[in-house]
């Protein structure tokens, strides 16, 4: 059955010319700021501070709330926040978490690893915390405001605002740390977060959809937000569907996840510094994923999300086997670029047909908790991975860990091919109100 069957043909211009998709490249900005800063990012800082890989590996669980946040994700399907429920459903979640984010990297600066590392772990996760609930919310907002058959487009667009962030809080943090003090520079990073939240209060609310199973009266309850998702999400997908197919939502992007904590500290002992990590990998590396994005999304809208992905997984895992090129090249900067630019075009191209498909699962009537739960299992094996890459690299060295990243996505790829005639038809409909 073909994925358009049931999906209105719209063109490139349609697709990539309404509001929305402005609106989404500056919620993509929003999304994207937090995530080096708690990540690849600190582990530099992490690193230069004395902290070992093992510790910087473990240290990298800090952000885990980015794999749990379906947990709290009903909250925000169903309530305003208390003291901003004036901005709305959305709104009043996303500032909260925006003013929750700025003010644990002002507590990032003040204390410093060196400074108390147990405190400053315990501010990271607070740090994680209020990204993880921006992104819950962010994705909810992308959903809700076009229908299916758009959300290729406006996840090339979330990606382009996601990794103009990555150049700031990536490319800009890493040079400007050759230059000063990583406590001026997460002081920087949370007033950029206090610009953001204009954006916040900019922004018109979208529609609030109830799912039909939600009213009555118990459509208001925490117990319907928590039950009513899952139960919506094993009506479609009954039985062994649902539970293979959220074993594959955990399993297709884990090969891409599995470099990040490690990637910094070995460009670091490939010997290049902090200044040439910046342009390659944050600046030149994120405009290659950027093109990679729209090529994504261009292919998803034509091709249909599933098919997409499915190229996109492939392209995905064999770009981890150039790092393999670039550890028997350490310090040469030609390769440095040509391996940068392989990995983040195929990152880009992943990570937009990643968007538009897992959007194409959701229910409207359950839109933040239903996402953030297949966001969350995306990150989750990655995150649970990445936490002992340290141990994992120390082990088997740089070149071993590369090959088992790459050779980690061959799980999925076998899901792929039972689960697809199963759900594509479902997939057609999935983005709409049951």
């Amino acid at each position: 059955m073909s994925e358009s069957t049931n999906t209105p043909q719209v063109t490139l211009r349609d697709a990539f010319g309404r509001p929305a998709a402005f609106t989404m490249l500056l919620f993509g900005f929003a999304s994207g700021l937090p995530f080096l800063l708690v990540g690849g990012t600190l582990s530099v800082w992490l690193k230069e501070s004395g902290v070992s890989l093992e510790d910087i590996g473990l240290i990298s669980l800090a952000g885990l709330a980015y794999a749990f946040k379906f947990v709290w994700a009903p909250l925000v399907d169903r309530y305003r926040m208390p003291l901003l429920h004036h901005l709305g459903r959305r709104r009043s979640w996303l500032l909260a978490s925006q003013i929750l984010l700025a003010s644990a990297m002002v507590g990032m600066a003040m204390i410093t690893p060196a400074g108390g590392l147990t405190l400053f772990v315990m501010l990271t996760v607070l740090a994680g915390l209020g990204g993880a609930t921006q992104d819950v919310v962010v994705d909810a907002y992308r959903i809700e405001i076009a229908p299916v058959d758009m959300q290729g487009a406006l996840a090339a667009t979330y990606t382009l605002g996601y990794r103009v962030a990555l150049l700031v809080s990536g490319a800009l943090a890493l040079t400007l740390a050759d230059h000063l003090p990583w406590q001026s520079i997460y002081l920087m990073m949370a007033a950029i977060v206090g610009v953001v939240m204009l954006f916040t209060l900019w922004a018109r609310e979208p529609e609030t959809y109830i799912n039909l199973a939600g009213e009555g009266a118990v459509k208001d309850t925490l117990k319907e937000s928590i039950i009513g998702p899952f139960r919506e999400f094993f009506s479609r997908f009954a039985g062994i569907l649902g539970i293979a197919l959220l074993a594959f939502i955990g399993l297709f992007k884990i090969s891409d996840q599995m470099l990040g904590v490690m990637a910094f500290p070995f460009y670091l002992d490939s010997g290049f510094t902090k200044t040439q990590i910046a342009a390659v990998s944050k600046l030149f590396g994120v405009w290659v994923s950027i093109a990679g994005a729209f090529l994504g999304g261009a292919v998803a809208v034509k091709l249909g999300a599933h098919r997409t992905l499915f190229i996109a997984m492939v392209i995905g895992a064999i770009s981890n086997l150039l790092f393999v090129l670039l550890a028997y090249f350490p310090g040469n900067i030609s390769v440095f670029v040509a391996v940068i630019g392989g990995e983040n075009l195929a990152g880009g191209f992943l990570g937009a047909a990643a968007v538009a498909w897992l959007s194409a699962l959701v229910n409207k009537g359950y839109t933040a908790t239903q996402y953030a739960l297949f966001s969350s299992l995306v990150a989750l094996p990655g995150k649970l991975v990445g936490g002992f890459s340290g141990f994992m690299v120390t082990g088997m060295g740089y070149i071993g860990f590369f090959i088992f990243s790459a050779a980690a996505v061959i799980p999925a790829i076998m899901l792929f091919f039972w689960l697809s005639p199963r759900i594509k038809p479902l997939i057609n409909n999935s983005g709409h109100d049951s």
